[in-house]
């Protein structure tokens, strides 16, 4: 078996896409520590106040460079309780949800909805992914929209309706069919 000269050039091309990708991580993070982060912090924190919604925003910085800014609508009381015995019953925690600004592994930002849930009360739905991002990507119209995203998936799930039809019913051979008189 004999390799050409357009085998090697093609494979130098890969070594050096990946060599970039790796200086691209590297960039990515130097990014996220020399102030996006604070900037991520201030604008959620600036957004908040001015829709006076309560909530905490906080830098999560356990593992250097997968690092994270939370903005986080607590915990509270749920209205359900646990009997425990004789009559006493045990507050069921409910988290309320939050939005959460993740350094990847490679640099990039993920941007996800985690929502509320009960203890105790099934299990927690799967975060929502709503974008990936490079550093440089990441402008204050997009921190509103992840907002806006954010408020209106909790406040669906509070408002909760099985009356509704499932976003994957809304449209498909079910609704086709389905017509008043038949």
């Amino acid at each position: 078996m004999t390799f050409n000269e357009t085998d090697y050039q093609n494979f130098q091309r890969k070594v050096e896409r990946y060599q970039e990708v790796l200086k691209n991580t590297e960039e990515y993070r130097k990014v996220w520590q020399k102030g996006l982060k604070k900037e991520i912090v201030g604008l959620l924190q600036k957004a908040a106040a001015f829709a006076n919604l309560p909530c905490t925003v906080e830098d999560r910085s356990d593992i250097k460079n997968l690092e994270a800014v939370v903005l986080s609508l607590g915990s509270a009381r749920s209205g359900l309780g646990e009997p425990v015995g004789d009559g006493l019953h045990r507050d069921l925690i409910k988290q309320n949800g939050s939005l959460v600004y993740q350094q990847l592994f490679n640099g990039k930002i993920l941007v996800l909805i985690n929502y509320p849930y009960i203890e105790k009360y099934g299990q927690p739905q799967q975060p929502k992914t709503l974008a990936i991002y490079r550093p440089g990507e990441l402008k204050e119209p997009y921190f509103i929209r992840h907002l806006e995203s954010f408020i209106t998936e909790i406040a669906n799930w509070e408002d909760y309706d099985d009356d509704r039809p499932d976003d994957n019913q809304r449209i498909g051979f079910k609704l086709n069919f389905e017509q008043e008189g038949n």
